[in-house]
């Protein structure tokens, strides 16, 4: 990927101005209350920042998948009630993101306040990246902060749109996600390692590709490493692979040997009938998995062998999971690894930068989520960022670099 310049908010002084800052407060919600508030303490410092230097926050974000209607069970009301309290002081809401509304709510605002406005989904405009509604959106500030780099891949009016208008600034969430990326793949300390796990070569064909470019061991599990192991000609029993893609798989293969790229597949895997939790197991090599069996985590020669591989790197990078985490005991190879590469990190000669839903679930699980040198709460964003695509969230704000004069 290109190297992108961005203003930051070392660049800036809130005090008195209207910041309208793009955070990301769609988080999971369950018969009505949030299960995971990790995105909401991730914005915290940006929005603690900005209000204690006496910028006047003004906050917009969508929520949930609305299709350009109102639909008030998707309303941001009870997410501002939480970040109210995570924040720990008053946050007002305005029914409505733009209008006069949002208008009156945004002007009323005095120094260090913090003001939510309503769903931007509500309005079709948002997704469609309407002109009209960014410019009705970049009235309602002085200056435009993203700070949702999990939104970064979205050309929508709120994350692309509002930033031709205003001064625009990456907040310290986006900040430490683009400094974290860089870190692990655009100038990062070799050797570099990836673990790539997931269920289908298909949806990470292009990661891969990418991948092979720029790291020095690649390490596939999940189901994908099934596929790649039926390329090999090995038979994998009843085991989740794509039959379409074993040519993928190979090229590859060839690939990652041309350009020196060690890939790493399972040696052993854990192996049952039945998917279900508690299920009967047994381990076997990889040549040597009967019918009507199917791998569902990596087996612990495997594990000793990621283990060694591990402490020859000083940078990794994960997407995926090794095996099927959620489903006991089959959730031994993923945690344990994840336990090792906490240990090197911790130890300082490794650094971790981890990313997506299923990634991040893992970790959690495995009660290291908090000891990898980063973590990003962003699916799909991180996911092209990794695959190497641009993303429009992040051009938007290196394209009025040019005309932004630090204020």
């Amino acid at each position: 990927m290109a190297e992108l310049s961005f203003n930051t908010l070392d660049n800036l002084n809130p005090a008195g101005k209207r910041i309208l800052l793009r955070a990301d407060l769609n988080v999971p919600v369950k018969d009505g209350k949030i299960t995971d508030f990790n995105r909401i303490e991730r914005i915290v410092p940006t929005i603690r920042e900005l209000s204690d230097k006496g910028g006047r926050v003004i906050i917009i974000s969508h929520f949930d998948r609305p299709k350009g209607k109102v639909v008030p069970a998707m309303s941001l009301q009870p997410i501002a009630e939480a970040l109210a309290t995570k924040l720990g002081k008053p946050v007002s809401f305005a029914h409505d993101c733009i209008g006069p509304d949002a208008e009156a709510a945004a002007m009323s605002l005095k120094d260090g306040e913090v003001l939510v406005l309503e769903n931007t989904r509500f309005y079709p405009g948002e997704e469609a990246n309407a002109p009209d509604l960014a410019t009705a959106l970049a009235k309602l500030g002085d200056v435009y902060v993203n700070d949702a780099f999990s939104a970064a891949h979205r050309a929508h009016a709120s994350t692309t749109g509002v930033a031709d208008h205003l001064p625009a600034f990456a907040g310290r969430l986006m900040q430490a996600e683009l400094t974290a990326l860089d870190t692990a793949l655009e100038n990062p300390d070799h050797p570099v390692g990836a673990i790539i796990g997931g269920a289908k070569i298909s949806t990470k064909l292009t990661l891969l590709e990418n991948l092979l470019e720029k790291v020095d061991v690649l390490i596939v599990g999940g189901a994908m490493a099934n596929t790649f192991l039926a390329a090999k000609g090995y038979n994998v029993g009843k085991s989740l692979k794509e039959e379409d893609m074993l040519d993928t798989a190979r090229q590859i293969m060839e690939k990652a040997k041309a350009r020196n790229c060690e890939l790493v597949l399972p040696v052993d895997v854990v192996l049952t009938q039945d998917f279900i939790a508690g299920a009967p197991t047994t381990v076997a090599g990889v040549a040597d998995i009967p019918d009507g069996w199917m791998a569902l985590d990596v087996g612990p020669e495997t594990v000793t062998l990621l283990k060694e591989k591990l402490s020859t790197l000083k940078t990794l990078v994960w997407n995926g999971p090794l095996g099927v985490f959620e489903l006991p005991p089959f959730d031994i190879g993923t945690t344990t690894i994840a336990l090792e590469a906490a240990r090197l990190t911790k130890a300082g000669t490794l650094k971790t930068i981890a990313g997506g839903g299923d990634t991040v679930s893992a970790l959690r699980h495995a009660g290291v989520l908090h000891d990898m040198t980063y973590v990003s709460t962003a699916g799909g964003a991180f996911l092209e960022w990794m695959e190497g695509k641009i993303l429009p969230g992040l051009t938007a704000l290196s394209r009025t670099l040019e005309r932004t004069i630090p204020i």
